[in-house]
């Protein structure tokens, strides 16, 4: 069975060697494993658990002073499952992060690839608007310049500036109804 043997603490402790550890696996595994399952409901983690349990028990079998067995091996198996629900909320946090991260740079990228085809067909539309009327347009929102600025410009009066850009935003309006949305 398992030695006992007097420390100099004056604590009763529990000397393992193989004969001992042998016993104490054939005894307790199936407690350490219940523990285990219990605690995280998963057949194959729990299984792994309760063999680093044991091989911890065996590595440090020297430094350990062990007054009950059975009780350092329940304590281990309770920290090692509070260890791996720990990890898995770490690691699953982790997982949502990085998933919103690279959600909002495929957001960025959409929202880049429509403004660009936007962009494109307005340019497009924009041609196909009468001469006089493309070029008020575009002194007006390409130059940024006022419409006293087009109309001297152009020889034209302030009012028939006001016309071709009214008529070129109305085209517009029209063309590009399909990409409008309401509030």
């Amino acid at each position: 069975m398992l030695n006992k043997e007097q420390k100099p603490s004056s604590r009763n402790s529990i000397q393992i060697d193989e004969e001992s550890f042998e016993k104490a696996y054939n005894l307790y595994w199936e407690k350490v494993y219940a523990v285990c399952y219990n605690n995280i409901r998963e057949a194959e983690p729990a299984r792994e658990m309760v063999q680093d349990i044991f091989k911890s028990l065996w590595e440090r079998r020297d430094q350990l002073e062990l007054d009950n067995v059975k009780h350092y091996l329940i304590r281990a198996a309770k920290f090692k499952t509070f260890e791996y629900i720990r990890n898995k909320a770490s690691r699953q946090k982790h997982i949502c992060l990085n998933l919103q991260g690279k959600q909002q740079f495929t957001n960025c990228t959409e929202e880049h690839i429509l403004f660009n085809s936007l962009k494109e067909k307005i340019n497009l539309l924009i041609d196909t608007l009468p001469c006089q009327c493309k070029r008020v347009y575009k002194m007006s929102r390409d130059q940024g310049l006022a419409n006293k600025e087009i109309a001297m410009n152009l020889l034209i009066t302030e009012r028939a500036v006001e016309y071709h850009i009214s008529k070129a935003t109305s085209m517009l309006k029209i063309k590009l109804s399909e990409y409008s949305y309401s509030s």
